[in-house]
């Protein structure tokens, strides 16, 4: 496991025993993650599976609203880093016939409004993953693409909860989709994902429609919103966040 704070590392590798290791990295670094994976293979003599899944997104504004060094922030880790996991692991993943997973988000869908700088990052990771299980099958290795909806994280708490313009803008979404999942939910998916080698890994199940006939819902969606006057009405006070403070979660 790899984490940019040591302390949160140790102690979840901790709890998992001598069968984790718990390495303090950023993955904005690309140098580090080959560290990482350095120490990985020395540890345990091979390397089969990775999963990239830092990311952190931002207070919701508009672009023109949002700060550049928090714009870059959100891409650096969520692209960047992802590339950077995937690079460093990727030579031992083709040795070993084995797997990747990027975490991308049903944001790689649906309209970023508001988040663009996250909605970008998962759409960028998404197209990842899906050249990389093409890439990878001549090598007899496999990846995975997550789309995870809302998981109860303290990301999501940050970004959504503690924000009441984001709150309001969750609640105008279908139960049905706002609805979140627990983290051992989406690992159990994970798993399942990998022990099948899944191309895609979507949860909650309902998303899947959305998935499946984002050609003709999403451009629905986006001419609805044009249109709407409660979207309007937050469109304008997210360009009124300019100047404002917007820190990422991480």
């Amino acid at each position: 496991m790899v984490d940019l704070d040591p302390q949160t590392v140790d102690r979840a590798a901790a709890d998992l025993g001598e069968r984790a290791i718990g390495i303090a990295a950023d993955v904005t670094d690309r140098g580090a993650l080959q560290r990482a994976v350095a120490a990985t293979v020395e540890r345990f003599g091979a390397l089969d599976v990775v999963m990239a899944n830092a990311g952190v997104t931002a207070r919701v504004a508009t672009m023109s609203a949002m700060p550049t060094e928090t714009f870059d922030r959100v891409l650096a880790v969520n692209v960047d880093g992802v590339v950077n996991t995937v690079d460093a692991a990727l030579p031992e993943i083709v040795a070993r016939g084995g797997h990747i997973v990027v975490v991308a988000s049903v944001y790689a869908f649906v309209n970023g409004v508001g988040s663009v700088p996250y909605a970008m990052s998962k759409a960028a990771v998404e197209q990842l993953g899906r050249a990389l299980r093409v890439e990878l099958a001549p090598h007899g290795a496999s990846a995975s693409v997550a789309y995870f909806g809302f998981i109860d994280t303290d990301m999501v708490r940050t970004a959504l909860d503690a924000d009441p313009l984001s709150s309001r803008m969750l609640a105008s979404m279908p139960k049905a989709i706002a609805k979140r999942l627990t983290p051992d939910q989406a690992a159990a998916a994970v798993v399942r994902g990998i022990e099948r080698r899944q191309p895609r890994i979507i949860v909650p199940r309902r998303w899947k429609i959305f998935f499946h006939l984002r050609g003709i819902i999403g451009p629905l969606t986006d001419a609805h919103m044009e249109r709407d006057a409660r979207t309007r009405e937050i469109v304008a006070e997210l360009d009124a966040r300019a100047g404002e403070e917007h820190p990422t979660t991480a």
